[in-house]
């Protein structure tokens, strides 16, 4: 019985030091890491608005002014129906819970976006607007319906990723205009007329956008900060640094020509981290310190390269030829590796013509 007891506790010790490895070893990804990034930086509208309530006539006037209108998300848009922006006000949802949706929810789509409207509804004293296909699958309940054991509509088992925004006012929606309505969806939707870059743009802090309006690099931007400020390069390199093999593998971007302003952008994963300006007649002007103000954007990403091998890491120090053996499988004995080609002292194989006189005629041939 005592034996018994020792195995047990013996057994429970190793199960409590393996959960202690397992947990060590596990990395978690929470609300707060994941959100760190999602602004929520909102400004009001101060709209004037209509003192009479909207008739019949003005719905049908925003139901054909803005369904399949395309605007870019100001902000992250959840998927679902849970945004609520107030008319002239600010959003029902606090910032904390705005970011738990999109944690939960995730997003339908991120600031720069585009986005379309899909469907237009005027209910009670709020106006919904759903964008991108809406938060709920098409047919979703005539999925379940079957006549003779044939569904009445084909479950193509896609989920919807759309979102759904509900403007809201005091008492009753007024008479507003689709103008109107685009002004006051603003904080969450720019329906102007602009690039997705300048829609990104808009976005940013005050420092960055200045400088993206402007066609200015700054040490610290990201790539898609470089694209709305510069467009696409001219020419991309992608090497290493000389002086260091083993380093990280940096990507320049360069802008321009002679006898042009040529910029020289140099990334170190997703940031920038020199500019080189070389203007003709002028010094070269290095910048390689931050300045981006305190803003920091999103992380880099980590490359992961599946099956590269780095120069230099095989056992002798040289990079082994390309063969067709298989590892470990030596070489042939008996030769050089070379392609052996036929000597004269080996048997050729007789040719078939024509017989010439005086030798003997083979009868199939006649």
């Amino acid at each position: 019985m005592a034996l018994r007891k020792h195995r047990w506790a013996l057994l429970i010790g190793c199960l409590l030091l393996l959960a202690a490895t397992v947990r060590s070893q596990v990395f978690v990804v929470g609300e707060t890491t994941a959100t760190d990034e999602i602004s929520t930086h909102f400004t009001p509208t101060n709209l004037p608005l209509p003192d009479a309530p909207m008739k019949e006539r003005g719905r049908r006037e925003l139901v054909r002014m803005l369904v399949a209108e395309q605007g870019f998300a100001h902000c992250a848009l959840p998927m679902g129906a849970g945004l609520t922006l107030r008319a002239n006000g600010p959003l029902e949802t606090s910032a904390a819970a705005y970011k738990e949706m999109v944690y939960k929810k995730g997003e339908s789509a991120a600031p720069g976006d585009r986005v379309v409207v899909t469907a237009l509804t005027v209910k009670g004293n709020r106006i919904i607007l759903d964008l991108n296909g809406g938060p709920y699958e098409k047919h979703r309940f005539l999925r379940h319906v079957q006549f003779n054991d044939n569904p009445v509509v084909a479950d193509t088992g896609e989920e919807a990723t759309g979102s759904r925004v509900s403007l809201v006012f005091e008492g009753f929606v007024p008479d507003v205009s689709a103008p109107e309505v685009k002004s006051l969806l603003a904080p969450v939707i720019d329906f102007g007329v602009k690039t997705t870059e300048q829609a990104y743009a808009n976005t940013l802090p005050p420092l960055v956008k200045q400088a993206v309006d402007v066609h200015e690099v700054l040490v610290g931007m990201n790539h898609r900060m470089v694209l709305a400020a510069m467009g696409e390069p001219e020419s991309k390199i992608r090497e290493k640094h000389s002086e260091d093999p083993s380093g990280a593998v940096y990507e320049e971007w360069i802008y321009g020509h002679e006898p042009q302003t040529i910029h020289f952008v140099k990334f170190i994963g997703d940031r920038v981290a020199t500019v080189e300006i070389a203007a003709l007649g002028k010094p070269l002007e290095i910048h390689n310190k931050d300045e981006m103000g305190g803003y920091n954007p999103p992380p880099p990403t980590r490359e992961v390269a599946m099956g590269d091998q780095e120069p230099g890491n095989s056992p002798n120090g040289q990079s082994a030829p390309p063969t067709l053996r298989k590892p470990g499988e030596p070489i042939p004995s008996g030769g050089s590796g070379k392609v052996q080609f036929p000597t004269a002292s080996q048997p050729t194989i007789p040719s078939v013509g024509v017989p010439t006189a005086g030798s003997p005629q083979d009868p199939h041939l006649l």
